[in-house]
């Protein structure tokens, strides 16, 4: 709107105005401005949850250090959906579609997790949505940002074709050719584009969920893996780095970094309140809002195959949920880890709360610096 307003509109009578047009300058006070919003409306939020009561119910087998965190706030994922949406609104240029496609994504995934939280609270125990209910409205809606991204490359403003890490003149379409020419069966042509979206997304929603088990320790991943995306999408649109960096040069996608820098302060915003001892939790709103707009980044700026990299502690984490649970049912009982998540295994090592928040942060600035190292190695 303040990109609308200050230059588009009042630019031709105030040449001042020109510094509005500059990506730099609208990502860094998106940030700014998402990191004032949480700081500001956070004691408001929280002491509203607290009296409505909306506290977070411990899952009985988990750690028993975690049993006195008990009733702290939920929800306070809200904090974080408003903290991005407000600067994205404010100084985003809001006809670019990509922009809308991650925002919506962003709000449609926080919707289910409000949907889950919601019903964790009203039937006071740990357990919302069944498993197969959230997987399926999570492939809704990734589904529905595939689709999104096809009629834009109908238009010719995006690409179906993959960037692969390293292999700088391997660029796989994910839309089979032969059936374009078949009027009856162009449709098939984009299922393998529609499915590979849905995975990625819903995967990467999850993998935030998942690591949302300690005070801090998602947000902080968050906020690490969000500063690379913001790297990557302004590279991404950047007529010289992109020529540089021989990616695929997509100019409207460079928007996308005043997102992701709102995505950066927002989450600062909530981690002075999530720090341990936390005074809210994200909940499910929080999480799955954040792994939805991760995933939907990284297919729109076609980086999906490095979210390994970007958010490698999130990708440990849902891995070592997969083994355990595959372990378990294929090993008659046997278990890999102590528990899982990973992030619980290593605390029934011995390991404090603050350091294994601490060594995982760290472990996620390495692979985030991996994955940029990956844009010259290629």
């Amino acid at each position: 709107m303040l990109y609308w307003l200050l230059y588009q509109k009042l630019f031709p009578y105030f040449r001042l105005f020109r510094i509005f047009h500059y990506l730099t300058f609208r990502t860094v006070f998106a940030s700014l401005t998402a990191l004032l919003t949480g700081l500001l409306i956070g004691p408001f939020l929280i002491a509203r949850l607290r009296e409505f009561q909306i506290g977070q119910y411990i899952r009985e087998e988990g750690p028993q250090s975690h049993q006195k965190k008990g009733g702290t706030p939920t929800m306070g994922g809200l904090l974080i959906v408003i903290s991005i949406l407000v600067p994205t609104l404010l100084w985003s240029d809001l006809s670019n579609p990509f922009v809308w496609v991650v925002t919506l994504s962003m709000l449609a995934f926080a919707g289910i997790g409000f949907i889950d939280d919601y019903a964790k609270v009203t039937k006071r125990t740990n357990k919302g949505l069944s498993a197969r209910g959230k997987l399926i409205l999570q492939f809704l809606a990734s589904g529905g940002v595939a689709v999104a991204l096809v009629a834009i490359e109908q238009r010719g403003n995006y690409s179906t074709r993959l960037m692969v890490p390293f292999l700088k003149r391997f660029r796989p379409n994910l839309v089979i050719d032969s059936f374009l020419h078949m009027p009856h069966l162009y449709w098939l042509a984009f299922v393998p584009f529609v499915l590979f979206v849905m995975v990625v997304i819903t995967g990467a929603s999850n993998a935030v969920n998942l690591t949302d088990g300690l005070d801090g320790l998602a947000i902080g991943c968050t906020i690490i893996a969000a500063g690379a995306l913001t790297m990557l999408t302004y590279v991404s649109g950047h007529v010289v780095f992109s020529d540089y960096l021989e990616l695929q040069r997509m100019p409207m996608v460079s928007e996308l970094t005043v997102f992701c820098g709102a995505m950066v302060g927002g989450s600062i915003g909530f981690l002075w309140y999530n720090a341990h001892p936390a005074e809210v939790f994200m909940g499910d709103v929080g999480s799955l809002a954040l792994g939805g707009a991760i995933g939907t980044v990284a297919v729109v700026i076609k980086q999906e195959l490095l979210l390994p990299l970007i958010g490698g502690v999130f990708i440990m984490e849902l891995l070592s949920v997969i083994l355990q649970v595959g372990s378990y049912k294929l090993r008659n009982g046997k278990r890999i880890f102590k528990m899982a998540p990973l992030h619980h295994h290593f605390e029934l090592l011995g390991w404090s709360e603050s350091k294994v928040i601490a060594r995982f942060w760290i472990l996620a600035l390495i692979f985030a610096l991996l994955a940029l190292t990956t844009l010259k190695l290629r």
